[in-house]
């Protein structure tokens, strides 16, 4: 069978030829590097993720992580890949090299997790997970925090997790109960229970470093009164050494609908009373701490969704060019006609041009986010700096949630074209389907994305970072109205830009008026259609890129025919075609859909709870 993964034409194209990702290395920060260079490690980690990775998806999948008197056995197929996946250094790539990274722009590393992350998540969450918590450490540690900790962890030598949720309190992390006492050493012990916790306990590294969310005795109630700990699996010594177990027990692994081969475990602090953590950052500031983790994880989470889409999209695409069914429908009569392939049938075309729109969008916006980070780094302007981070706070949520949903859907729709096929366990979309649907759960689910950016993202600098938003869409707006053959796609951008600000202010009015409720009833679907409107603006940029290539390329000729025979031309093309499908069969139901949102209907909050029946 095939092995798909994502498509390298794409990835170039949005690299270099949509964001221009060369000219980061005009400034010294990137001066070593060169699109040789870029390319070279691209080449590597494909081979690295088609060779190495793939192969462990399904294998994986069938015989999962097994708990056992409070140890975790990940499957056997993954023990190889990750020795490689730390020798190649892999994990830290776009990190300094005074902390043990490579100093690769954030840009290029997007394309590094499409490979690696989208052969297996199941696999690379092992690695990836401690990123997040060297990066905590990185930003807020001490120094001999950062000495013990960083290297290990950017390396993927050690394993990191992310120790927030609770039984009890769920998404309401201010309700926890986990508590810090201080001791006479500086230390503090920790008591506790936590669960949900990717990669907690596995036997791929010697020692797992957890950043755990507690309580010291005293401090204010809710989410004001939370510190974060460095809590290691097993205790590091002064000189970097491992020392004494921690008292850190994992209690369980969850039996999942998906990643059945990355451990979500329970774990106990203090079972014994001699858990030991260090604090991190300042006293009750844990959740600052951890949402700058947060939003790392929520943009690397979209990705993961985007990833999955590529991978269920290509097999798919492939699928109906092989498959053959049925009579072509201007044949349908013909019982003589021959039959011919899937791709052929104009119901099956839908279903393959919805999912390459979103894919081509998803994939432009999550490398976009990522270009929004490096232009920060090497901004001297603080105004500057300030215009790109208002872009990263407002795109974050829609990233995360907006990825992840459509994500899933294309998943969906590739099932759909394989048919009964697709459903069962010869072909890969079912799990790459299955291991999908958490990445709109956690690190903050959809529902909780949507009310953020509502309740927060929107208001911010008085509604400057969004109102930014539209002017960077109206930019792309500009330059495609210059072209004639998008002239009219950029018109119904534009009409469905303008609906949009209409339909934001109207939903901040609501909330204002007192109608907190009613507004946030519309949150999820604010969020969606912002999201599409966002998808237009990629796609529409896209070609505008691409329209002046496909000019020079065809000259006189006849494209229709050109295409066929020259893959650029049919790239190029491809461009302008999924733009015009998107902005004239997607955005009008979005429009719909603005329309539904001004009017706030408030059956939702006004049916009464006896009316939900069940």
């Amino acid at each position: 069978m095939a092995q798909y993964i994502a498509d390298r034409r794409d990835i170039d194209f949005v690299l270099y030829e949509q964001l221009d990702a060369e000219s980061l290395c005009k400034h010294e920060k990137y001066a070593e590097f060169n699109k040789k260079t870029f390319d070279l490690l691209i080449n590597e980690a494909r081979t690295f993720a088609v060779k190495e990775v793939l192969p462990t998806l399904a294998e994986g999948d069938r015989e999962g992580a097994v708990f056992d008197a409070g140890k975790v056995t990940v499957p056997a197929c993954y023990r190889k890949p990750y020795k490689l996946l730390v020798e190649g250094e892999w994990v830290g790539m776009t990190e300094k090299p005074e902390v043990g990274g490579q100093g690769f722009p954030l840009t290029i590393g997007q394309s590094v997790i499409e490979y690696i992350i989208g052969a297996n998540f199941a696999f690379a969450a092992y690695g990836y997970a401690g990123h997040g918590t060297a990066k905590m450490i990185e930003i807020f540690g001490t120094d001999k925090q950062k000495e013990l900790y960083l290297k290990k962890l950017y390396s993927a030598e050690w394993g990191g997790t992310m120790v927030l949720t609770e039984p009890e309190a769920g998404s309401d992390v201010g309700n926890l109960t986990t508590t810090a006492v201080p001791n006479d050493d500086g230390t503090y012990t920790i008591t506790g229970n936590k669960i949900f916790i990717t990669g907690a306990e596995q036997d791929l590294t010697p020692n797992i470093i957890h950043p755990v969310l507690a309580r010291i005795e005293g401090a204010p109630k809710g989410t004001k009164g939370i510190s974060l700990f460095i809590v290691p699996k097993i205790l590091v010594n002064d000189d970097g050494s491992l020392g004494e177990p921690n008292d850190v027990v994992c209690t369980g692994i969850e039996h999942k609908m998906g990643l059945k081969g990355s451990s979500t475990c329970s774990l106990t602090f203090g079972g014994q009373g001699k858990c030991k953590g260090v604090l991190l950052g300042e006293v009750n500031k844990g959740m600052q701490v951890m949402f700058h983790m947060m939003n790392e994880a929520r943009l690397l989470v979209g990705t993961i969704g985007a990833c999955n889409a590529s991978a269920a999209y290509l097999y798919a695409v492939n699928y109906c060019k092989e498959r053959v069914q049925g009579r072509d429908l201007n044949d349908m009569f013909n019982h003589d006609a021959a039959p011919v392939t899937i791709i052929k049938h104009p119901d099956v075309r839908r279903m393959l041009l919805w999912m390459k729109a979103h894919v081509d969008g998803m994939r432009s916006l999550c490398y976009f986010a990522a270009n929004l980070f490096d232009k920060i780094k090497l901004e001297q302007d603080e105004a500057k700096k300030d215009y790109l981070q208002g872009l990263i706070e407002i795109l974050t949520p829609i990233v995360k949630s907006y990825c992840t949903d459509r994500g899933f859907q294309v998943c969906g729709e590739a099932i759909q074209c394989y048919g009964g096929y697709g459903y069962t366990q010869e072909f890969p979309v079912e799990q790459i389907m299955r291991d999908s649907k958490i990445n709109s759960i956690y690190e903050g689910t959809n529902g909780i994305q949507a009310m953020d950016l509502l309740g927060r993202k929107m208001g911010m600098k008085k509604g400057a970072y969004f109102i930014n938003l539209l002017s960077e869409i109206g930019k792309t707006v500009a330059l495609a109205k210059q072209n004639p053959a998008l002239d009219e796609d950029a018109s119904k951008l534009e009409e469905a830009v303008t609906r949009l600000s209409e339909v934001a202010m109207h939903l901040g009015g609501t909330a204002a008026s007192g109608k907190i409720k009613e507004a946030f009833a519309f949150a999820t679907p604010f969020q969606e259609v912002m999201g599409d409107v966002i998808m237009g603006w990629m796609l529409l940029w896209r070609a505008v890129v691409a329209a002046p290539k496909l000019d020079k390329i065809a000259g006189d000729k006849d494209v229709n025919e050109l295409v066929a025979k020259n893959k650029e031309a049919a790239f190029y093309l491809s461009q302008l075609k999924t733009a015009e499908y998107f902005i004239n069969s997607i955005l009008p139901g979005t429009m719909g859909k603005m329309n539904a949102i001004a009017i706030t209907n408030d059956a939702v909050v006004t049916m009464p709870e006896a009316c939900f029946m069940g």
